[in-house]
């Protein structure tokens, strides 16, 4: 009797998760975070960067990041790629350090960004679901052939449900702390 692999189940939920916590962190709230950035690209020795590859982003205070920019002839294409980024931010230079203050969210672009973040939570939750099946589906099969006995086949399909019922809770869990961050003023 050979154990069905379930590993691989779970290393397809953990990684539904994980890429959605990475969505949530990209969500601007009202305080300032290094990842805020991550999405712009510089136009840099002719090709298209990200800008941690030309600088070094910081926060050193809550509505504040700061951009230390390595090479001085890159601060105008910095400074361009953040102001065109989409993120609705404004950079000032000062030599070659570009601070970038963090305006206040108004509370329509926190409910905004509420809904997005409420989406991707769906999303991730149905790429759960859709492992579940998976899983559920491979257990049936391997009763169906004679690997595995029924009742070690619900056993399996009661781990693989526990499995699913504790990956959802941590996307609710996730997708809680980040609402309660954009709506707090």
């Amino acid at each position: 009797m050979a154990e069905p692999d379930v590993s691989d189940v779970r290393r397809r939920m953990d990684g539904a998760l994980e890429a959605f916590k990475k969505e949530l962190s990209g969500l601007r709230t009202g305080r300032a975070s290094a990842s805020l950035l991550e999405p712009v690209q510089v136009e840099a020795y002719g090709s298209r960067m990200h800008l941690k590859e030309v600088a070094t982003v910081s926060v050193p205070e809550p509505r504040m990041i700061t951009v230390q920019v390595w090479d001085r002839g890159m601060v105008k294409a910095v400074e361009k790629a953040i102001r065109d980024g989409g993120l609705g931010l404004n950079p000032q230079t000062e030599g070659q350090v570009i601070r970038v203050p963090i305006p206040d969210l108004n509370q329509e672009r926190r409910q905004e960004l509420v809904k997005v973040a409420h989406k991707y939570a769906e999303q991730a939750r149905v790429a759960v679901r859709n492992v579940r099946r998976d899983g559920m589906d491979m257990l049936k099969k391997a009763e169906k052939n004679g690997d595995i006995t029924q009742d070690e086949q619900k056993t399996w399909q009661d781990k693989v449900q526990a499995m699913t019922d504790q990956h959802i809770k941590q996307i609710d869990d996730a997708l809680a702390s980040k609402e309660k961050d954009i709506m707090q003023v």
